[in-house]
């Protein structure tokens, strides 16, 4: 059974390797977004973000006057160690608590808690002794810090979905798989093998665009380089199996890429490649707990721009091992050999 099995991983690993328009594909094009983000956004986000102490999913602006204050995106936050760190960090321009009293947090080196406490300070200004200010200090987090998980995962699940899920189907169309047929090689095997060389070749590619980008940007690391290298591993497995479950049966080339397209998408979109989901509906947030990229951007980021460690991230870990099972299950019960 190995012997099979390493024989096809081989094959695909050579495949690949020689299709060199597609390796410089996956190397230039994650390098190109991080520096072209970087320059463009680094420092830059035109809208007010205030936290604000409460256990209600939604802002009730009747019980401060500020709450009720335009341009100004008001985030509910539970967790007053979550918000705070986020206001050392300036992802949040102040942290306020309705009280009563009425608390606030800034940093002191953000321009926008500056000028958002002026604001705060403006609602009160008939009893301005009843709001009682805190400083808490620390470095921003730059776009491109929060950004580098995203477009690395972004290219992760390109990889790995079209990596297996178009390659099988072309398999499958030139009769490829018909002559696999006629060995001893089973369905499981096959899937084992090519699972194990997209992970391989998507996992070098990724802990080369990291390396060079984070060498290069100096990006934020306050975790485990371990533990982000077992987030990504995880990750992969559960993306390619989900590419699996779309090549099992499917026979035509452009019907798959339409499939594929279909999940990619709304998961880029749903997952935080972009930007963040804070602020959003509890309805988004469960949608977004559905696709793998969620779990992976996650914990990765916990990892790098908070430090989490393994036991940290191990509830999004088992979510992804609990996907990939599934997928992989799937996938070797509906694979299908021949076209027809």
């Amino acid at each position: 059974m190995l012997r099979r099995v390493w024989a096809i991983f081989v094959a695909r690993n050579r495949e690949f390797m020689r299709d060199r328009a597609s390796l410089a594909w996956n190397l230039i094009l994650p390098v190109a977004l991080v520096f072209g983000l970087s320059f463009a956004f680094d420092g830059q986000r035109d809208e007010y973000t205030v936290g604000v102490l409460q256990d209600e999913a939604l802002i009730d602006t009747s019980r401060h006057p500020f709450l009720d204050t335009r341009f100004v995106q008001f985030v509910p936050y539970r967790d007053t160690d979550e918000a705070l760190l986020k206001v050392e960090r300036h992802q949040l321009d102040m942290l306020l608590d309705p009280g009563p009293p009425v608390r606030y947090w800034i940093n002191p080196e953000a321009a926008k808690g500056y000028f958002i406490e002026f604001a705060l300070l403006q609602s009160a200004a008939g009893n301005p002794e009843a709001v009682v200010k805190q400083q808490i200090a620390g470095d921003p987090i730059r776009y491109s810090d929060w950004v580098l998980p995203g477009i690395l995962g972004m290219n992760m699940m390109f990889s790995c979905l079209f990596g297996v899920g178009y390659v099988i189907v072309r398999y499958r169309k030139n009769g490829f798989l018909k002559r696999l047929r006629a060995t001893p090689l089973t369905a499981l095997e096959f899937i084992m093998a090519q699972v194990a060389s997209r992970m391989l070749l998507i996992m070098l590619i990724t802990s080369f665009v990291y390396t060079g980008t984070h060498l290069l940007l100096d990006t934020r690391m306050e975790g485990s380089y371990l533990t982000l290298f077992v987030v990504g591993l995880v990750g992969a497995i559960s993306m390619v199996s989900l590419g699996l479950i779309v090549s099992a049966r499917v026979t035509s080339e452009e019907l798959a890429g339409g499939l594929l397209n279909m999940i990619n998408w709304p998961m880029m979109m749903l997952s935080g490649v972009w930007f963040s989901l804070e602020g959003t509906g509890r309805v988004m947030h469960a949608i977004s707990q559905i696709f793998p990229l969620t779990h992976v951007l996650d914990s990765a980021r916990a990892v790098m721009l908070d430090g989490a460690t393994f036991l940290d991230v191990a509830p999004a870990l088992g979510a992804l091992t609990v996907q990939s099972a599934l997928f992989l299950a799937i996938g070797a019960a509906i694979f299908r050999w021949e076209r027809f």
